[in-house]
């Protein structure tokens, strides 16, 4: 049986990861997009009624790309360039006021941002996670925030992958042993308490 969740509200922060236009258009399992950009606007509207800070994550280069990464591969990628409006939050996850929007040029929210530092002048030691990819820019961002000591709390109905399997692998193998797994109805209660 999972432990129920207590969270310091003056020490919790939302940290949303790419509901963003692009990236919500693609396919997404086990959750449909639908799903996760539904359970995490209203995962952030609770957030918000209970005083806990909330980051909007985006990703993509500058305009003139030179920013972006291009790693020497094995496994051929064909990323076509981006359309305009690729990058846009989705208009139900905000940003609102008081929300702090971080723009990533990779897949983890750490790195190259203000993310850590706008996190600690706040005082934050928990986090609770949510987005797309879970295995990408939700691991990668966990696993950065791992090394940096913050609590975590991932919210498994509010995130998706490409594959049911990718989705899975990433709660069964890395986010359960750097934090606690919980449902979007679970975190919401727990805001609530």
């Amino acid at each position: 049986m999972t432990a129920s969740l207590q969270l310091d509200l003056k020490h919790t922060a939302l940290v949303v990861i790419d509901l963003q236009k692009g990236i919500v258009a693609m396919p997404a399992a086990p959750h449909s997009t639908e799903t996760v950009i539904a359970n995490a606007s209203r995962l952030a509207d609770a957030c918000r009624d209970a005083g806990v800070f909330v980051v909007l994550v985006h990703v993509g280069p500058s305009p003139d790309g030179k920013d972006a990464l291009s790693p020497i591969i094995d496994q051929e990628s064909s990323w076509p360039a981006p359309p305009p409006g690729w990058d846009e939050i989705v208009p139900a996850m905000g940003p609102k006021a008081g929300d702090h929007v971080v723009r990533k040029r990779q897949w983890g929210a750490f790195y190259g941002t203000d993310l850590d530092l706008q996190l600690r002048r706040r005082g934050i030691t928990t986090i609770i996670l949510a987005g797309i990819s879970t295995n990408y820019g939700v691991e990668s961002t966990a696993r950065d925030a791992y090394e940096r000591g913050y609590q975590q709390v991932f919210v498994e109905d509010a995130c998706s992958a490409r594959s049911a399997e990718d989705h899975a692998f990433a709660f069964r193998v890395s986010l359960s042993r750097i934090g606690r797994v919980r449902s979007t109805d679970d975190a919401i209660k727990s805001l609530r308490a």
